[in-house]
């Protein structure tokens, strides 16, 4: 797609034509198209429409009711924030008192229009036209929003460096220019030396103007969070989407913090939470298991604040870094996963398939951390094939404890 294109989709023949769309439907796209094109409408035109029906679909999961009237490139989407997080993400810099925002990499705009619906004014620049182009359409309802295409590096910060109502959101680009995949995709990237812009450049944002924020990926290395600022991993239902850093007035709990978001509730796990669990040793032997096993959200255990389960719980870590927690005591902790121990065995696959065998089980759900074993080929070993045949379904954790491979079969509870 070019910025013609672009054009010709928000103006009033294209703007039209999409809202005129049905819901998306790959079995009658195809047909759809040929029909579209010979009712006289222009082949591009129509082409251009029905790619942007196929991404507005898949949108909503991320927009919800907005994605109807929103732009979108492939890579754009997959890197957009999703609306409830750059919710979050703009929240923080109202509370810091901040009025307006440099959004440096705005992509296709849902941080921008996250800060806009705060009645935040934004300066959002992308350094792709396409892209550009897009944002504008996606921050049309918002006078007090401008879009540029210019490089974030290029955009003069000094003159706002000073005002304490001034902030900087980044967010990298993390992926590389180039040919896409079969779904139009390219190549990410997953090292603070490739994003763009780079890794320095955020930095000396951030010592110009103290408000700095900036989204970076999940696998963000604990060593590199700068002194004084604040890195959260956030987490949506369980999947960890972004680590954040902040500086300055942003910055709520310095340090490693962890945000659980769902639907309903958000859950903020910090250091200080973490404190009294991290000096407890990890489990010494398999025998000393508890009735209990608790399974940290993953933005938690990103975060490497597992010890916050173990103070939680009164419990102790299976492995370091494992992320599962053992206690003697039934818990509600709204940002981790309880299950109920039944059995606990090293890890082979002779002695496994008796017990499953024995119990009734004719399939099984396989989670697994730190451990290298194949979930298929354990499932072929134990002849589990997914396929029940009237015996019940088991859950298997297989992890480490005390250095050896285990296999510990647990409910939900």
């Amino acid at each position: 797609m070019d910025v013609a294109t672009v054009e010709r989709l928000a103006g009033p023949e294209g703007w039209s034509l999409l809202q005129a769309l049905p819901d998306y439907d790959e079995a009658s796209a195809l047909s759809l198209q040929s029909r579209l094109r010979a009712s006289g409408l222009d082949a591009d035109l129509v082409a251009a429409a029905m790619a942007q029906s196929r991404l507005r679909s898949r949108a909503r999961e991320k927009f919800g009711d907005f994605a109807a009237g929103m732009l979108f490139t492939a890579d754009g989407l997959e890197q957009a924030t999703r609306l409830p997080v750059a919710a979050r993400h703009a929240s923080r810099f109202r509370r810091a008192g901040v009025e307006r925002v440099h959004d440096l990499g705005c992509g296709l705009g849902s941080d921008a229009m996250a800060f806009a619906a705060l009645d935040l004014r934004v300066a959002a620049v992308d350094a792709d036209p396409v892209t550009a182009a897009i944002a504008a359409v996606n921050l049309r309802h918002w006078p007090e929003a401008s879009v540029a295409c210019a490089h974030a590096e290029d955009v003069d910060l000094l003159t706002d460096a000073g005002s304490a109502r001034t902030g900087v959101w980044v967010d990298p680009a993390r992926r590389t220019p180039g040919v896409a995949d079969l779904r139009g995709r390219t190549r990410r990237v997953f090292s603070l030396e490739e994003i763009s812009p780079s890794w320095p450049d955020v930095q000396r944002f951030a010592a110009q103007v103290p408000a700095t924020g900036a989204k970076l990926s999940p696998g963000f290395p604990h060593a590199a969070i700068p002194p004084g600022s604040e890195a959260q991993w956030t987490s949506w239902h369980g999947e960890v989407l972004e680590c954040a850093l902040w500086w300055g007035p942003l910055v709520e709990h310095a340090g490693r913090t962890a945000a659980v978001c769902t639907d309903r509730s958000v859950c903020v796990v910090t250091e200080a939470e973490a404190g009294a669990g991290s000096d407890v040793d990890p489990l010494a032997s398999l025998e000393a298991l508890g009735d209990w096993l608790y399974e940290a959200d993953r933005a938690v255990i990103r975060a490497g604040l597992t010890g916050a389960l173990v103070a939680a719980v009164d419990g102790t870590e299976l492995g370091p870094g494992v992320g599962y927690v053992t206690s003697s005591a039934a818990y509600d902790i709204a940002w981790a996963k309880r299950y109920r121990v039944r059995a606990a065995l090293p890890l082979s696959a002779k002695a496994l398939g008796r017990w499953l065998r024995e119990h009734g089980h004719d399939r099984v759900t396989i989670k697994k951390r730190g451990v290298a074993m194949d979930a298929d080929l354990l499932r072929r070993q134990l002849k589990m094939t997914g396929r029940g045949k009237g015996g019940s379904e088991a859950v298997l954790v297989l992890t480490r404890v005390a250095g050896r491979q285990v296999a510990i079969v647990v409910e939900a509870a």
